[in-house]
């Protein structure tokens, strides 16, 4: 197994605006020492390590990790595709073989096509000549626009974290917008989809029930081959912890066939992310 999708954050390093107060339980250093339980029990062997805060400092920080960490098999970090040094800044950090790829805060933005503007293009042009991955921290307004920038860089691998976060919990069936913009992205054959983030956008109450229809449609629009699956750790211990995610995840892809839950365990992050 592959966990596409998990933080170390060391809090001393004074770059972290989140994690704060309003998530108390996680306002701690995590570092491999305590994802390596869970890893061990859980049965996953490789991890991609991704970026919490928008600073190359952390990104620099998170490679150091890497290439001295087992499990971690690449890193996905932060520059700012805005500034006039992004090209030179984005060469810097690609001398490091662990950097897999990049990501734009997005959900923290206001502007929700800021990914559009034109002195953002030559950073993501640069980026997909290079073989770096995108990933896409987004929220269900940005979906058109993230099709959008799958149609001007149709060689630039996108993988859409966390379902794009929509509203879950208490609601027999997703949100129509969400699932149409979903869809449209699914057409996109550079567009990827992480399975992480599910159960923190509900909350500790969240139930099985909740979870199946989104699951469900995500599996349906890009189908296994293109659906990775991650913890979102250490912030899914805000919702019931890695192993209670891991247990309700296999119960979703049960209905799936042994090679279609491996692909979506281990060979879809192995193809996105170039994993040998």
């Amino acid at each position: 197994m592959i966990d596409a999708h998990q933080h170390f954050w060391r809090l001393s390093r004074g770059d972290y605006p989140w994690p704060d107060e309003s998530v108390a339980p996680i306002l701690r250093d995590y570092g491999p020492d305590d994802l390596r339980p869970h890893l061990r029990r859980a049965g996953v062997e490789r991890t991609i390590l991704v970026q919490a805060t928008a600073t190359v400092a952390e990104t620099e920080f998170l490679l150091k990790i890497a290439a001295e960490c087992d499990f971690v098999a690449g890193v996905v970090g932060w520059a700012d595709l805005s500034a006039p040094d992004a090209l030179p800044t984005i060469d810097r950090l690609r001398r490091d073989p662990g950097l897999l790829g990049l990501r734009p805060m997005l959900q923290g933005i206001e502007d929700t096509d800021w990914i559009l503007r034109d002195d953002v293009r030559p950073a993501l042009a640069h980026m997909a000549g290079t073989g770096l991955r995108f990933d896409a921290l987004v929220q269900p307004r940005h979906l058109g626009a993230i099709a959008t920038l799958a149609d001007r860089h149709p060689t630039l691998a996108i993988v859409i974290d966390h379902l794009a976060k929509p509203r879950m919990g208490g609601i027999a069936r997703p949100d129509e917008a969400w699932a149409a913009g979903m869809n449209a992205l699914a057409r996109r054959p550079n567009v990827w989809c992480k399975l992480s983030g599910m159960v923190t956008e509900i909350g500790p109450d969240w139930r099985e029930a909740d979870l199946r229809p989104f699951a469900d449609h995500v599996l349906a629009a890009f189908g296994p081959a293109r659906v990775l699956w991650g913890s979102d750790w250490p912030v899914v211990d805000l919702a019931g912890g890695y192993d209670a995610w891991a247990a309700v995840t296999r119960s979703l892809l049960s209905g799936l066939d042994q090679a279609a839950r491996e692909r979506v365990f281990s060979g879809s992050a192995q193809q996105f992310y170039g994993l040998s």
